[in-house]
């Protein structure tokens, strides 16, 4: 339908909705249960230059209005990726797919982007800075301009695909941020990744999770998402991705309202499998309801 179609970084997506990373899988899970080409596109689960088995378990907590995560980037490396799951996925998603890496030291994430840059299905390369940088005492790349500028510049430098930074919103001053990977010359920027939380079992007196903290997301975080979003697409010249807490198609206008050119849905298919494909079928009449004739006009 043309009245959903969005722009993204130099490529046309059929509607702004994309299944988050670390929720979607590789996608061809949720192709048992429906087309997921109806989808703009899906950014796949976070991928490193290593194997990871991720954190110990239990890696989930249930929370109100949303859940906390620990998994920890569990995958199976980006050779097996490209070997193995590209191709199957290649069988049931017709369209560009998002490639989202994760790294612990700089060198990871250029590796990693360089291979995955390589590949037909490849769209743009979604660069989640949020990791510790081990060789910088542990602090997340994400935390500082200086260290998300030069992860920045180490991918472009062996990319040629748009390269779309995800930023933490565990930060003080996330405009800032995003400015220093515009500089160093990223293509657009994805935000909120998950808010540091933590629950404890009244009956143990323990951590729920066992990494104590993990990723808090779902519902409760879209309004901290809405301002983020709003802040960084009136601070830079590139394409923003809007995500935290969406749940619904009006969610999606409200982001995008904020100045997001397209939006992720992260906890939510944990919940709804559907619930990505139910957002697109809606969006038409909350569009009529509101007197919005296509996405496109809602871009700043």
């Amino acid at each position: 339908m043309e009245r959903l179609k969005v722009d993204l970084c130099g490529i046309e997506m059929d509607n702004p909705v994309i299944p988050a990373s670390g929720t979607f899988g590789y996608g061809y899970e949720f192709a048992e249960l429906y087309d997921i080409n109806v989808l703009g596109t899906f950014s796949f689960k976070g991928t490193t230059k290593e194997p990871r088995f991720g954190n110990p378990t239990p890696r989930i907590a249930e929370c109100t209005s949303g859940m906390i995560n620990a998994v920890g980037l569990q995958n199976p490396g980006v050779e097996k990726v490209i070997g193995t799951e590209l191709p199957k996925l290649k069988k049931c998603f017709h369209k560009p797919v998002m490639a989202n890496v994760s790294g612990f030291a700089i060198d990871d994430y250029a590796y990693t982007c360089a291979l995955l840059d390589k590949e037909e299905q490849v769209g743009w390369l979604e660069v989640n800075v949020s990791c510790p940088n081990v060789h910088g005492g542990g602090m997340s790349f994400g935390t500082n301009p200086e260290a998300a500028a030069a992860v920045t510049r180490a991918v472009k430098a062996v990319t040629t695909k748009p390269v779309i930074v995800k930023l933490s919103p565990n930060v003080t001053d996330i405009v800032s941020i995003a400015k220093a990977c515009e500089e160093a010359g990223a293509d657009g920027i994805s935000l909120i990744n998950t808010l540091l939380g933590m629950r404890i079992d009244l009956k143990t007196r323990k951590p729920v999770i066992a990494n104590t903290m993990g990723g808090f997301s779902g519902p409760a975080i879209f309004p901290v998402a809405v301002r983020m979003v709003y802040q960084v697409a009136h601070a830079v010249n590139i394409p923003v991705v809007g995500m935290g807490g969406v749940s619904t198609a009006e969610d999606v206008l409200e982001m995008m309202m904020a100045g997001a050119k397209a939006v992720e849905v992260g906890a939510q298919n944990l919940v709804d499998p559907f619930v990505c494909k139910n957002i697109i079928e809606n969006l038409p009449a909350v569009m009529d309801k509101y007197g919005i004739k296509t996405l496109k006009e809602l871009a700043l």
